[in-house]
């Protein structure tokens, strides 16, 4: 029998990995395919470049059929072993775009391991740090203090997206964001917590299908209330009357990925973060 997957991927890197398993990622979407993802980070001796050839070519006779590789290799030694070893289709991602722009810009490139090497100095990676700090720590509607230091607050209904996005707004666009989940006492006083009233321009609102909520919900508390579908209409109804009362942008989540979201937030209210 067939494997589940149909393809058994591999992103090789010197540093984490992440940079190549994110751009493979992004090519392999263009597939109908479901491949096994393996990802070896720190490949960045000799040695460790045949271990990750045995590893690979192992998977090639197991499977009967050529791995992918992505790689994201800067020593050429390193690289070489993999180039000259592995039995797999190589996609050598700094010498498909590096080398060709180092012809274009005149100009040597770093040859940088690691996208991360020498960051925690600077003052980008400790922004990014407190950021994260500060969503941890509003997370929720768990503080109101200095809220006039966040660049966003989320708002919506209980499992509406508001965690996993202000996080990944801390992680990847070194953004404070606060978030307080719209409950039943809001929705009877109708207008905003009034904690939030001052910051409105910061506010950025979340919402979702009802039926999709009553899901996520069942998964977390089943048969309860909170879960039950009419409830659940009842609370996405009363927060985007409530958004669209107080003048509050907002998007569905329901079928968004956690970029789709962060990327439209970013659009409306901090579009300079779109500039890099």
């Amino acid at each position: 029998m067939l494997p589940m997957h149909t393809r058994t991927v591999f992103y090789i890197s010197d540093g984490t990995g992440i940079t190549a398993e994110t751009f493979g990622n992004a090519i392999l979407a263009q597939f109908d395919m479901r491949p096994r993802h393996v990802r070896l980070p720190f490949v960045d001796t000799v040695d460790k470049a045949h271990q990750a050839v045995r590893q690979v070519n192992h998977t090639a006779e197991l499977e009967g059929r050529k791995p992918i590789i992505f790689t994201t290799l800067v020593n050429m030694d390193v690289l070489r072993v993999i180039q000259e070893g592995c039995k797999g289709m190589l996609m050598d991602m700094f010498g498909t775009f590096v080398r060709p722009l180092e012809q274009e810009l005149g100009i040597k490139s770093l040859h940088r391991v690691g996208r991360f090497s020498d960051i925690t100095r600077s003052k980008e990676y400790l922004d990014r740090i407190e950021a994260i700090n500060f969503s941890l720590d509003h997370d929720d509607g768990q503080s109101h203090r200095d809220l006039e230091g966040a660049d966003v607050i989320l708002i919506g209904v209980s499992r509406s997206g508001k965690t996993p996005t202000s996080l990944y707004l801390a992680m990847q666009c070194g953004l404070k964001v606060a978030n307080y989940p719209l409950i039943p006492e809001d929705f009877e006083r109708r207008q905003l917590p009034p904690a939030l009233m001052p910051y409105r321009k910061k506010i950025f609102g979340l919402t979702i299908q009802p039926e999709r909520l009553s899901e996520i919900r069942n998964e977390r508390r089943p048969n309860s209330r909170y879960a039950d579908l009419a409830n659940c209409r009842y609370e996405v109804n009363e927060a985007e009357a409530m958004m669209r009362r107080a003048g509050i942008r907002w998007l569905s989540t329901t079928t968004k990925s956690i970029e789709e979201i962060a990327t439209t937030i970013l659009q409306e209210l901090r579009p300079e973060r779109l500039v890099y």
